[in-house]
C-alpha cells in the first residue's frame, strides 16, 4: 500500500514523498517583479524543510495581469536572473521546482498596473474586488496567449522543472470558465466548450513554447461557490480536454476572494473534520480526468487524513500552504516521527504582514 513518505511518481516527476508546497503569495519581491534575497532564503528554507514538490507563488506573465506590485515577475527577460537564483536554492536540496505562472484578470488592482484598467473576458465586477475590469478585446486575448507562453519559456530558461498555469482562485483563466464572470458572445463565451477554449489554448501555447518535455500542470477550481459561476460540470469538461492535451497533473482547488467561508483559504481549519474541504471536488475531477494525476490542497493538517485519501484513491499527492509559512520543516518533523498535526491555527493573520509590505509570516508563532 502506498504511503505518504515514499518515493513516487507524480505524472512525469519523481518524488521522495507526496507532500507539495503549494503556491502562496509571498510579499516579498521588488516593485517591478525582481526576485530579492529574502525570497531566495525563504525558497531555500522550504526545500531544506523536506517538501517533495516546491511550487513558487503565482509568476506574473503581464504587466496588466499584476494584482500586488511585490509579486513575483516573469513578465520580463530581466526576471529570469532572479528566477534561475530561487531554482538553483531549491535544486540545492535535490528538490524539484514548478513555476506557477499566473494573469490576474479583473482581480489585477490599478496601484500594481500602473493605473490601468484591470482586464477580464467581459466587463463585469470580480466578486471580492472594487474595480469593474474592461472586457478584453480579441487582440488583448492572444496578447494573454502570448505572454503565458513567454513567461513559460523564462521559466525554463531559468532552470525550473516545470510550469503550473493558474486556473483558480477567480483569476483569468477561471474567468473565462465561468458562465458567471464570461458574458462574452463570441468563440469565448456562451457554451463550456467556447468558455474552455481559452485555457485550452494557453496551454497549446505553452507547450508550443517550452517543447514536448517540459511538464505543464495546472492549479484548476473545481467549483466557485458563487451563484451561477463554475461547477464541477465545467471544470471537469476542461479537465478532461486538458487530460487530451497532456496536462502532467492537475491540483484540485476552489473558492474565490468573493466566496466567503467557502473560499480558498478558510479559516480555523478543524483536525480532522474541517481537513481537505476540497475532497468531494477532487472526486469529481477523477472522475472527469482519471488518468491525471491528482494533488489536493484544501485544509490538509495531518498525516493521518492524507494518509487515509490516499489510500482511497481521491489524490496522488497533497498540498500545503500556510502550515509551512509557520513550519517550514514540518515534512521533516512528520518524517522524523513526530507526526502531531500542523501547528498551524488557520487564523489568516498570516496575510496581514504581507499585505502591510513586510512579507508573509506566522503571527501567531511569534506571539507564543
Amino acid at each position: 500500500m502506498p504511503t505518504i513518505f515514499e518515493r513516487c511518481d507524480l505524472g512525469p516527476f519523481t518524488l521522495p514523498n507526496r507532500l507539495v508546497r503549494s503556491a502562496t503569495w509571498e510579499g516579498m519581491a521588488e516593485h517591478d517583479g525582481t526576485v530579492t534575497p529574502r525570497l531566495v532564503a525563504l525558497y531555500d528554507t522550504l526545500a531544506q524543510g523536506g517538501i517533495g514538490l516546491v511550487i513558487s507563488s503565482y509568476l506574473t506573465v503581464h504587466p496588466q495581469g499584476r494584482q500586488n506590485a511585490d509579486q513575483i515577475g516573469a513578465h520580463d527577460d530581466a526576471h529570469v536572473d532572479g528566477l534561475r537564483q530561487i531554482s538553483a536554492a531549491v535544486h540545492a536540496h535535490d528538490r524539484l521546482l514548478v513555476g506557477q505562472i499566473v494573469h490576474c484578470g479583473g482581480q489585477s488592482q490599478r496601484k500594481a498596473i500602473g493605473g490601468l484598467d484591470p482586464l477580464a473576458p467581459s466587463d463585469v465586477d470580480s466578486p471580492g474586488y472594487s474595480e469593474t475590469p474592461r472586457a478584453m478585446t480579441l487582440d488583448q486575448i492572444e496578447e494573454a496567449k502570448a505572454s503565458f507562453a513567454a513567461a513559460a519559456a523564462r521559466c525554463q530558461a531559468a532552470g525550473f522543472d516545470g510550469v503550473q498555469l493558474h486556473g483558480a482562485h477567480g483569476y483569468l483563466l477561471s474567468e473565462f470558465l465561468s458562465p458567471a464572470r464570461n458574458q462574452r458572445t463570441d468563440q469565448y463565451g456562451g457554451s463550456l466548450e467556447n468558455r474552455a477554449r481559452f485555457c485550452v489554448e494557453v496551454f497549446a501555447a505553452v507547450r508550443a513554447a517550452v517543447g514536448p518535455d517540459f511538464p505543464i500542470l495546472i492549479k484548476l477550481n473545481a467549483h466557485d461557490f458563487l451563484e451561477g459561476s463554475t461547477t464541477e460540470e465545467d471544470s471537469g469538461f476542461l479537465a478532461a480536454r486538458l487530460a487530451e492535451a497532456g496536462v502532467a497533473a492537475i491540483e484540485v482547488s476552489g473558492g474565490t476572494p468573493g466566496s466567503g467561508r467557502l473560499g480558498a483559504a478558510r479559516a480555523y481549519v478543524e483536525v480532522p473534520e474541517g481537513e481537505a474541504y476540497f475532497a468531494p471536488q477532487a472526486q469529481a475531477m477523477r472522475r472527469a480526468a482519471p488518468e491525471v494525476p491528482l494533488i489536493l490542497v484544501g485544509g490538509m493538517r495531518s498525516l493521518e487524513t492524507m494518509q487515509r485519501l490516499l489510500d482511497e484513491g481521491v489524490a496522488e499527492a497533497f498540498a500545503l500552504s500556510r502550515p509551512l509559512i509557520r513550519e517550514p520543516d514540518l515534512p521533516r518533523r512528520w518524517q522524523s516521527g513526530d507526526t502531531a498535526p500542523a501547528r498551524c491555527i488557520s487564523c489568516l493573520g498570516c496575510f496581514g504582514p504581507a499585505r502591510r509590505g513586510e512579507g508573509i509570516r506566522c503571527v501567531d508563532a511569534e506571539g507564543r
